[in-house]
Formats: structure tokens, C-alpha cells, sequence
């Protein structure tokens, strides 16, 4: 049997900006005691393309990435983090592309295993995802609007607006019309905070 063709999200090494994120994929699959294949089923992605993502001989989408993640019971931004524990000074463009496709798009702003994450979103962004970090987080709306669901309250942010949400605070948001951009800033997972 010949190789498979991509699935949708897939990327061929070479397209776009989409991050490299293999050795992550590969030490978090190993630490679970998964087969590619039991990856390949959890996420509906193929194996062979999966493999490819490990050996960084192709790069997921975010959307793929975030598939990805959820079948190893983690998220895209631990994935991201664990990506290259070895940068220390690290420049990503503003025109670096980790697109995701469908009108919206996602970008680490941050690259890396840092004291931080950031992300930038881009577009539309739908509310049917629930967060709970351990750590705090910063919502900042560049542009537009977006609606955050808090601890049994909706918020409306407007442009230059922030809500920071204390780690263990269960939340949900979405975009309220067009041209939204959304920065979002965690402390990292990996970083314990000790209470003063």
C-alpha cells in the first residue's frame, strides 16, 4: 500500500510556519505507553502522517496539534512549551504563519519551555471549550471584542481590555463579532507557584 495522503489540518514539511513539535509528541506519547496507532485512533489522524510529525519531517496545524494533544491528555500550549527546551533569546514574526484554517488563527507568540506561554488568536473563536489552568492567566484584546465566562459571570472585553484569572478558575470565551485579535499569556504549567 502507497502513503497516504494528508487528512485535513495535515502539512507537509515545508508549508507554512506551523511548529515543529515531534520530540514533544514523542516523549509525551512514550510517557503514556502509546502506539502511534493508539494516537492515530484517540486523535483521527493517520499513523503514518503522526510519525512524520515526530521526526519532524512534517509540521501539524494548530487545529491538528490541538487533536493531537487531546489524545494525549495535554494541551497544544504544553506541547509547544516542551517543543525546544533550548532557546533562550527567540524572535517570532509577525508574519509567521501557524495558521489555523476556517477564518481563524492561532500563533505561539512564545517558543519553547519558558516560565510563560502566549498565544494569539486571530478571527473567530467559539466558546465550546472549557479551560482550567493550574497556574494564572492573562486575557488581553487587541482588537474587537470577545465574551469571557468566569466563575458563573460573563465578561465583555473591548480593544485594550484585560482579565487575568487566577490558576483553578474554570473559564470559557469567544469572539463577539469580526476582526477580533486575543492575546493570551499563561504562567507555565511546569512552574510552581508558592503562595507568599
Amino acid at each position: 500500500m502507497g502513503a497516504s495522503a494528508p487528512r485535513g489540518g495535515e502539512k507537509r514539511d515545508g508549508e507554512g510556519g506551523a511548529p515543529r513539535v515531534g520530540a514533544a509528541v514523542r516523549r509525551r506519547r512514550r510517557s503514556l505507553d502509546l502506539t502511534l496507532a493508539g494516537v492515530a485512533e484517540r486523535s483521527g489522524l493517520s499513523s503514518p502522517f503522526l510519525s512524520q510529525i515526530e521526526n519532524d519531517r512534517a509540521r501539524p496545524s494548530m487545529r491538528s496539534l490541538q487533536r493531537i494533544a487531546d489524545a494525549l491528555d495535554t494541551t497544544a500550549v504544553q506541547l509547544l512549551a516542551a517543543s525546544d527546551e533550548s532557546r533562550t533569546v527567540d524572535v517570532v514574526r509577525a508574519d509567521d504563519d501557524s495558521g489555523l484554517r476556517d477564518g481563524a488563527r492561532v500563533r505561539p507568540v512564545v517558543r519553547g519551555r519558558h516560565q510563560v506561554h502566549a498565544l494569539e488568536f486571530t478571527g473567530e473563536h467559539d466558546a465550546d471549550r472549557e479551560f482550567l489552568h493550574r497556574n494564572d492567566e492573562l486575557l488581553y484584546v487587541a482588537d474587537g471584542a470577545v465574551e469571557v465566562e468566569a466563575e458563573g459571570r460573563v465578561h465583555r472585553l473591548g480593544r485594550g481590555d484585560t482579565l487575568l484569572m487566577s490558576g483553578g478558575v474554570r473559564h470559557r470565551w469567544r469572539t463577539v463579532g469580526p476582526g477580533a485579535r486575543v492575546l493570551v499569556v499563561a504562567v507555565a504549567d511546569h512552574v510552581e507557584v508558592l503562595e507568599p
